[in-house]
């Protein structure tokens, strides 16, 4: 019998207010979080995850990148274009579009690790040839955009929500500092782009890295907002995508077309859309227009509790089963709706899996609607195949997982990559192909270094999915 989705909520609202003893809010596969602080003593370690091998797997990196074409109307386009340049992530709207009117400099200051100087390279390749974006990086003197590669900790005490940040008219986290507060660093006051400060985490996995510098270095140089409306982007604070996308690299080019210049209004940036967008994207012409569904700052408010660090456990599920709720009652079916049962999902994972197991489902109805949600449903179906492994279903895990690999390679997102072939590899094991288990296992080692970072970072994903394991849960 189906359960519909206000039936799901309503039993989540129950055991909400039936059961105040759950403190854990990771899921046992934990994709949106940063692996736990500690180090994983070797001895609770599984026997697979130390193999003579591990030590010698290189740490991998993605080739060539495939973006998919944007797959919507450049009128569409052209309004989230108009959003995500003249309104902030807090919904102050900005006077004027600014953007570099000269070629772009970057520089890389602080304490760089070996995986920032490739992942900055590909990058700025991919501005240039994608975006056509006048950009290059210098090693010495002033530059346009300073990359200062500095501590968690640092940029947690400068903005303790943040991951990683972009100022305007700063090249130092210390001259941030000293000048947070002064009309210079107000992006509300900027009129003109020449010279930006970007920070982000040297002691971070690669690919957290790498996220920083895709999303922060576009920001520096393009739109300022982040939109929750957007399926195919990084301009979206759910954290789906963490490279530029088809539709990132197509908003850039746009930033950088010849009719537009720093301090025009929104109406006059409007006015010159339409034939800015066919000519770079005469395919978007073909495609219907789609209402435009703005989200209310009720939802973002909502899911920024559900999200947010410091909040009480019970305090981000309540956060979450609203989101979802407001979802429901506005009548959505993207993957906004989606967004909230698959944060239920996590949340009631340690709790009640059946239910977790419910809200996944529900999630996964409401993506598979749209091509632009694969990424989406990638995420999806690796918590819903931890769930079919702990039950022992083997062979409906790895229909779940297999079709799940091609899409996170493309995404370039090696920590979902590499948690997909750990759970492949435990069901391989169910079925007895313990040595195809072992192969893929130890081919996921050199994804896992650039996904979650460090050996004992490595090592603790390992564990956490072999616990998934029945036979190993209950010592077979």
């Amino acid at each position: 019998m189906q359960i519909s989705s206000a039936d799901i909520l309503a039993k989540t609202s129950s055991r909400i207010r039936s059961d105040r003893s759950w403190m854990r809010v990771l899921s046992l596969v934990s994709l949106l979080g940063v692996a736990a602080c500690s180090s994983v003593p070797l001895e609770d370690t599984p026997t697979r995850a130390r193999t003579p091998d591990f030590a010698v797997q290189p740490m991998k990196s993605f080739g060539a990148t495939r973006p998919q074409p944007v797959q919507r109307s450049n009128g569409n386009i052209a309004a989230d274009f108009l959003s995500l340049h003249f309104q902030l992530e807090s919904g102050r709207e900005l006077p004027v579009f600014t953007r570099f009117e000269t070629p772009i400099t970057v520089r890389v200051t602080g304490s760089p690790p070996p995986s920032l100087q490739p992942d900055l390279t590909r990058l700025l390749g991919r501005m240039r040839n994608e975006a056509g974006i006048d950009i290059r990086q210098i090693t010495a003197g002033a530059a346009n955009i300073t990359i200062e590669a500095v501590s968690r900790e640092e940029i947690g005490q400068a903005l303790p929500q943040a991951a990683c940040f972009v100022v305007p008219n700063v090249s130092s986290l210390s001259e941030f500092r000293r000048d947070r507060r002064k009309e210079k660093t107000n992006w509300g006051s900027l009129r003109n782009r020449e010279r930006l400060g970007v920070f982000v985490p040297y002691d971070s996995s690669p690919q957290e890295l790498r996220d920083c510098l895709h999303e922060e270095l576009a920001q520096a140089i393009g739109p300022l907002n982040d939109l929750y409306r957007l399926p195919d982007s990084v301009f979206n604070d759910d954290n789906i995508h963490t490279v530029l996308t088809g539709f990132d690299m197509l908003v850039l080019r746009a930033t950088y077309a010849p009719e537009l210049r720093s301090g025009m209004t929104r109406a006059e940036v409007a006015a010159v859309l339409p034939d800015i967008l066919g000519r770079l994207n005469p395919r978007g012409v073909t495609y219907p227009a789609q209402p435009v569904v703005a989200t209310p700052r009720e939802w973002i408010e909502a899911v920024q509790t559900a999200l947010g660090p410091g909040t009480a456990y019970q305090s981000r599920v309540e956060a979450a089963n609203r989101s979802a709720r407001l979802a429901q009652s506005w009548g959505w079916t993207d993957h906004r709706r989606a967004f909230g049962h698959y944060m239920l999902g996590r949340m009631l994972q340690s709790g009640d899996s059946e239910l977790a197991q419910r809200h996944f489902l529900t999630s996964m109805q409401m993506l598979n609607s749209s091509p632009e949600t694969e990424l989406h449903r990638a995420y999806v179906m690796t918590q819903i195949a931890a769930h079919s492994i702990t039950v022992g279903d083997a062979a409906g895990a790895l229909s779940q997982i297999r079709p799940m690999l091609p899409i996170a390679q493309r995404a370039e997102n090696a920590a979902l990559l590499a948690t997909l072939m750990l759970l492949e590899a435990e069901a391989l094991d169910l079925i007895g192909q313990s040595d195809k288990a072992r192969d893929v296992r130890l081919d996921s080692v050199g994804w896992a270094r650039y996904g979650f970072g460090s050996d004992w970072a490595v090592r603790a994903k390992m564990q956490e999915i072999a616990a998934l394991n029945p036979r190993n849960r209950l010592g077979g």
